[in-house]
């Protein structure tokens, strides 16, 4: 099983990034081309998944991109990683849990690496982090599944601002925190990318 592994040094848009995630998806499921692993960053955006509640909006004044991965409401911007991708499940396990647990495990992994050790959450998903005062989520996970094909993806905080989260309830958890690695451990992430990615084939193949 082929995997394309592609970077783009420059922020992508996000509706241009959904397309195409699409396209690839059906080239994919018609076995015309590769399954792919995207990092990218995008500029500033709000998105909200299937699920989200428009009580999630504490400011409406921002503008909302309404899109069909999992989840409810984010935000993407600068200093956050995205790892999209288009896995075929068809060739692996059709098992949507199983696909999730990977996704989990290859972050926390990641970050283990970094000496920081972080968790899942059976009820909120997402990577956690614990500090002193609260529960914070560092990483987001929104995936769908079209033809047995997984693709959207995850996100991991490196060094964003954090303060575009208090125009939202963050994937409508109201009890929780959000951070970043550089709020956590103010260390170098460079290789941080090129672990996760390595990583996550590993993951994927075992």
């Amino acid at each position: 099983m082929s995997i394309e592994i592609k970077k783009s040094e420059k922020p992508i848009i996000y509706e241009d990034a959904k397309k195409m995630m699409e396209e690839r998806l059906l080239k994919v499921d018609l076995n015309k081309s590769d399954e792919l692993i995207w990092t990218l960053e995008h500029p500033d955006i709000y998105t909200a998944g299937t699920s989200y509640n428009e009580k999630d909006i504490l400011d409406k004044s921002i503008k909302i991109l309404e899109t069909n991965r999992g989840g409810k409401i984010t935000y993407h911007g600068p200093g956050q990683l995205i790892c999209y991708f288009v896995i075929d499940l068809k060739k692996r396990k059709k098992d949507i849990r199983n696909f999730i647990s990977i996704i989990e495990k290859t972050i926390i992994d990641t970050l283990k690496f970094f000496n920081i050790k972080t968790f899942s959450d059976t009820e909120n998903i997402g990577i956690w982090y614990k500090d002193k005062e609260q529960t914070k989520k560092v990483a987001a996970i929104g995936v769908r599944i079209s033809k047995w094909i997984a693709y959207h993806g995850f996100s991991i905080n490196i060094s964003n601002d954090l303060d575009k989260y208090k125009a939202i309830v963050p994937c409508g958890i109201k009890d929780k925190g959000i951070t970043n690695l550089k709020q956590i451990k103010d260390q170098d992430y460079k290789e941080l990318e090129k672990k996760l990615v390595e990583i996550f084939i590993s993951n994927l193949n075992k």
